[in-house]
């Protein structure tokens, strides 16, 4: 068995980096990469050679994000032209969607309690809530461009790139507060129990974000280009580090990299079953999905499926274990049954 790498990274004075630590002019630290840092992408696909299993959907709009709703049974799919969202039966996804227009490509989806979806639509500055059970769209002002969105108590936090922080939303859908330093770009939120997670793709690292406090905390590197992650069951936020081929964990309290385990084929969309503890993982690299159980000491693979051409997003039915693939370039969408 390939064993874990553990992370332990001094930086400034300390275990882990302060994100006081940076300077105006952009930090110089054992976390930056480069001097001149480029967010990790996904790896451009081969052509397919191999039949992908399961169900290929038509759809010859790139798909942005993908995410699923269990309660409602509803398959959410963002896409780019004409910007908006298919809503599809989970049980007979091959039935006619719903359309819910929007004014701008949604970045990423997110579902919160009561059946309710959240699209990032960075372009636009704003979110979008819409309703599951009527399809109604309620958009949200953000300044700047909000890409990404948690769940966290009865707020939202809304990644906002160009402003290098995370925005908070009220009960009302208003920004509360703007929580930045020390970041160079905020890409993805997570909610991991009672903490809070922020990725910055171009510093490369994930840190701790205090809602309360209204301040980022300490961080630590995230591989050689992390791009997506997702909160487990026990409150780690899996990474994948697209550029280091590699699947990672981190624990939010503290914030500790649990494991590093090594993944080739340039891991990049993720998604998690809770039912069955398995991380689901496209390797755009290869045209690939691998899933690996990760209730262990160490990840253990399950299955491994070929895919639809550039399978960029990903989503799970944690009810059937169903897995949603979805193509970046129009290639379709996928529905596997393990």
């Amino acid at each position: 068995m390939r064993s874990l790498v553990a992370a332990a990274l001094v930086v400034c004075t300390g275990s882990a980096l302060v994100a006081g630590c940076s300077s105006d002019t952009g930090p110089t630290d054992e976390l930056m990469v480069s001097s001149n840092p480029v967010a990790a992408t996904a790896a451009r696909s081969p052509e397919q050679t191999a039949t992908p299993p399961g169900t290929v959907l038509p759809l010859d709009a790139p798909v942005t994000a993908a995410a699923v709703d269990a309660g409602s049974r509803t398959l959410a799919l963002a896409v780019a032209t004409p910007p908006s969202i298919r809503l599809l039966d989970l049980d007979q996804p091959d039935a006619e969607p719903r359309t819910v227009p929007l004014d701008g490509p949604a970045s990423a989806l997110s579902v919160a309690d009561g059946g309710t979806l959240i699209a990032s639509l960075g372009e636009r500055g704003s979110v979008v809530r819409v309703d599951l059970a009527s399809a109604r769209a309620t958009p949200s002002p953000v300044d700047g461009a909000p890409v990404d969105s948690a769940g966290f108590g009865a707020d939202t936090l809304v990644a906002v790139r160009d402003q290098r922080g995370v925005a908070v939303l009220g009960g009302d859908n208003t920004v509360r507060k703007v929580i930045t330093g020390g970041l160079l770009s905020a890409d993805q939120v997570y909610g991991a129990g009672e903490r809070a997670i922020v990725l910055d793709r171009l510093r490369n690292a994930v840190f701790q974000l205090d809602v309360d406090g209204g301040t980022i905390g300490e961080g630590l590197r995230a591989g050689q280009g992390s791009t997506n992650g997702v909160v487990d069951r026990y409150d780690r936020v899996l990474v994948t580090d697209t550029r280091g081929g590699a699947l990672l964990a981190f624990s939010a309290d503290p914030l500790l990299m649990r494991q590093r385990f090594p993944v080739p084929g340039a891991p990049y969309g993720i998604a998690y079953d809770p039912q069955r503890d398995l991380a689901w993982i496209t390797l755009t690299e290869r045209n690939e999905v691998v899933a690996f159980a990760v209730a262990g000491g160490e990840p253990v693979e399950r299955h491994r499926f070929p895919t639809v051409t550039q399978p960029d997003h990903i989503a799970v039915d944690p009810t059937t274990g169903r897995v949603v693939v979805a193509s970046a370039t129009g290639a379709g969408v996928q529905v596997i049954t393990p």
